[in-house]
């Protein structure tokens, strides 16, 4: 039986995980996809949960096992291909910091009317805060789940008030009139790709939560990343169903507010700004500490200094947005990069898998590898074609 601090921890990487994925972008793709597809929406929303729990059991499994982060297993796939994927990481970590802080600021505005520069400065200022408390894990842990769990009694408040067609949404994710190969990758880009999928597996290492003998129980956590990620999806497309549903039109400035203004009025659109701070913040802290875990294994003072080097991180973010603002162009060119980091890593990692120097006498599971592998195809054609349309643009 696992230990109730493992339980914790466990707890902890899956809601740091969740909400990493629960950004700004994750609500507007929700409400933007559900406007095109309708009830279906449902059915895409089911296949890309079970790509995302593929790519995820994959990546934490291998971490978890090799007791070594994704950088030095890469790098003993091909030396030098560590450092190529920490950059990547590492820079598209720091361009989309920029719009979380930008949507923590609209969060705060929504909330109290408060300027959004300054919104997001001050929630610069309490993220780094957890970082400077001596016990930054725990508290980083506890401030995901608390606000992990926020975000979803909300949202379900909010679901629940839209008055949905269960019954339509149940058969349409059965049986889908419609279909888009396009949202299926963006969900799951969106849900795993970039530093997303590494924020939980980084953290059970850091948890010395390792070991063929751990197997099982980061199992529980991968697959609980997915299911807290995959409910607040499910909530926000059948609240946005609900109130689609009723003959109404979302805003296409603003479509996750226009869901919960319309649900539930202007107590709604209060509560949309807590669900846009709540899921800004939480992923501005993720991103940070992932970002950080894939340079700090490099030199023995990145490790000595990673507490103020996540706390840089974030101030360099804040002091990119103070300059430039809610770089639209830089942050849709970034996209395209962190759509094509899923396949290089998972990539890396279903190779690593077969190399013994790295997994010992672990055993990779057969259909890990060959679903493993038509992710990797299946998000490699995303990028590609996210790249295309970005020079076309």
């Amino acid at each position: 039986m696992m230990k109730k601090y493992n339980w914790s921890v466990l707890l902890g990487a899956a809601f740091l995980m969740a909400t990493s994925a629960i950004g700004p972008g994750f609500l507007t793709q929700t409400a933007v996809f559900t406007v095109q597809l309708g009830a279906s929406f449902g059915f895409v929303i089911l296949l890309s949960i079970l790509l995302d729990a593929i790519a995820q059991l994959n990546i934490w499994r291998i971490i978890t096992v090799a007791k070594m982060p994704a950088q030095q297993i890469a790098n003993k796939v091909l030396p030098g291909l560590g450092y190529l994927l920490s950059f990547l990481v590492f820079v598209g970590g720091l361009a989309f910091n920029i719009g979380n802080l930008a949507g923590a600021g609209l969060g705060l505005n929504v909330l109290f009317g408060w300027d959004v520069q300054h919104g997001a400065l001050l929630s610069a200022v309490l993220a780094i805060g957890i970082f400077i408390y001596k016990e930054a894990s725990k508290m980083m842990d506890l401030f995901a789940k608390l606000l992990g769990g926020v975000m979803i009694l909300l949202t379900c408040y909010i679901a629940i008030k839209s008055q949905p067609p269960i019954g339509e949404a149940i058969a349409r994710t059965i049986a889908p009139t419609q279909f888009s190969f396009t949202a299926v990758l963006t969900i799951v880009g969106g849900t795993v790709g970039g530093y997303i999928t590494f924020a939980g597996a980084h953290r059970l290492l850091d948890a010395n939560l390792t070991g063929k003998q751990n197997l099982p129980a980061v199992n529980r956590g991968a697959v609980s990343a997915i299911g807290i990620a995959s409910l607040m999806r499910i909530l926000l497309f059948i609240a946005a169903l609900g109130v689609i549903s009723a003959g109404n039109t979302l805003d296409s400035e603003n479509p996750p507010a226009s869901i919960f203004m319309l649900a539930s009025g202007h107590l709604g659109y209060k509560l949309f700004g807590l669900v846009m701070w709540s899921a800004a913040i939480t992923s501005v802290v993720g991103s940070a500490y992932t970002s950080i875990s894939f340079i700090r294994s490099f030199h023995p003072a990145i490790e000595r200094l990673k507490r103020y080097m996540t706390i840089f991180f974030i101030l360099a973010a804040a002091s990119l947005y103070a300059i430039i603002g809610h770089p639209i162009k830089t942050l849709i060119a970034v996209g395209a990069l962190n759509g094509l980091i899923l396949p290089i890593s998972l990539g890396i990692i279903l190779v690593a898998a077969y190399r013994s120097k790295i997994i010992n006498s672990y055993k990779q599971p057969l259909w890990l590898t060959i679903t493993g592998g038509a992710v990797v195809i299946i998000m490699t054609w995303m990028g590609y074609g996210t790249i295309v349309q970005l020079f076309n643009w």
